[in-house]
């Protein structure tokens, strides 16, 4: 299998603050203890970026993740994108991760309207129960309030290997039947059925069969372990 990150236009040190970037938002709601945060850096390490030095993998503040993808538009935004597919992973996009993510767009000086309607489906665990909420906000069913961010997350451009490698490993190859997802004993993360609950599961369908052509066709990888 082909590793090579030669025609990148990312640093391993952006990569390293993008993935980073990634495990902040997973970690944002506090579900995972030390033990389980440890695996699933391991998992990026191994599986994401196997030809990458990332060093130790840990949280990364606005700033930091600022000071090192903030030069470059696209790359900030198509970061963006993936923080906001890493937060739609369980179809519930939380007040935890919204904060974060608003934060390192402050921090990278992006402004990012389409955002704005998904937010309209945040889920408050105060007020709403997990399995009535998901991303199905109360609207007039003839308005749809997420086309702006369904064109957004389809505007995303594959340029690494590496973040190809996470699209296809987020975003199932088939709608699952609701699951845990555990390591070594370990409960990851709970994914509900995303195609239910989650009305951008086609979008990140779409982003999924572009990651794997572009790793098939450009990067010459073979691709049959994500499907």
């Amino acid at each position: 299998m082909t590793t090579t990150v030669a025609n990148s236009p990312y640093t391993d040190q952006q990569i390293a603050a993008w993935l980073r970037g990634l495990l902040t938002i997973a970690w944002a709601d506090g579900h995972f203890d030390p033990e389980e945060q440890e695996l699933i850096a391991q998992l990026t390490q191994d599986e994401l970026a196997p030809a990458t030095a990332l060093g130790s993998l840990e949280p990364i503040s606005p700033q930091d993740l600022a000071a090192i993808l903030g030069g470059d538009r696209d790359t900030a935004e198509n970061f963006i994108r993936t923080a906001v597919m890493m937060a739609l992973a369980n179809g519930v996009y939380s007040l935890e991760e919204a904060k974060v993510i608003n934060e390192f767009l402050d921090a990278l000086g992006l402004e990012v309207k389409a955002l704005k309607s998904l937010e309209q489906t945040l889920y408050d665990p105060e007020k709403h129960k997990l399995e009535t909420n998901a991303l199905n906000p109360p609207q007039d069913p003839s308005v749809d309030v997420l086309a702006p961010v369904r064109d957004w997350l389809e505007g995303m451009d594959m340029k690494d290997p590496r973040v190809a490698r996470f699209v296809c490993k987020m975003v199932p190859p088939q709608c699952p039947f609701e699951r845990d997802i555990k390591l070594f004993g370990h409960k990851i993360v709970h994914i509900p059925p995303m195609c239910k609950l989650n009305p951008l599961y086609d979008q990140l369908v779409g982003l999924r069969f572009r990651a794997l052509t572009y790793l098939a066709d450009d990067c010459e990888e073979d691709v049959s372990k994500y499907c």
